[in-house]
């Protein structure tokens, strides 16, 4: 069975939605030891997973991005997308299938197939669906060293998950952390 993993960056004070400037998609001066993190997460997966909203953001900014330095661009470019939506019709974007069905069942059947990771980013809603169901593996949090005060967060008032384990921790150049955890 392949591995579900959420990856979200968050505030300290736990926020996913980025209201602010906090979060700067091409990052802030050097930040080579994230960079290669990163890196190391994307050759461990080979499926990306998220909502249609999430994914038109991803699809108008990084498809066509040109001089990317992150290798963003090149990922999500070569990965396989997998896009829950009732709506959209052509993703216009290569190697993207749309998910049409109950977004639980279709992702429960999508870890059943060969391949390594399935990465889950942004997309709070369908993260929400999926943690409910307890399909998620994984809990990928990169901490961002500022309080932003309100939006939505990956664990929102009253959702609860049973014991998590802290599969490790890591601090990078530019103050961020990043906090592994998988349900015990």
């Amino acid at each position: 069975m392949r591995t579900l993993v959420v990856t979200q960056n968050v505030t300290l004070d736990g926020s996913v939605e980025m209201l602010g400037d906090w979060f700067d998609a091409q990052g802030q001066g050097d930040q080579s030891d994230l960079t290669e993190e990163m890196e190391r997460q994307d050759s461990a997966a080979d499926a990306f997973l998220c909502g249609r909203r999430t994914f038109l953001d991803l699809r108008g900014y990084w498809r066509d991005l040109p001089d990317d330095t992150t290798g963003v661009s090149d990922y999500l470019n070569g990965v396989s997308k997998y896009v829950v939506s009732s709506t959209l019709g052509d993703p216009e974007w290569d190697r993207t299938t749309v998910l049409r069905g109950d977004p639980v069942g279709e992702v429960a059947a999508l870890k059943e197939t060969e391949g390594r990771d399935i990465v889950l980013t942004g997309s709070i809603r369908l993260a929400h669906a999926l943690i409910a169901a307890g399909l998620v593996d994984e809990y990928r949090q990169f901490v961002y060293p500022v309080v932003q005060g309100r939006g939505r967060r990956l664990f929102p008032d009253g959702f609860e998950v049973p014991r998590l384990e802290c599969l490790g921790s890591t601090t990078f150049r530019s103050g961020i952390t990043l906090l592994r955890h998988r349900p015990a």
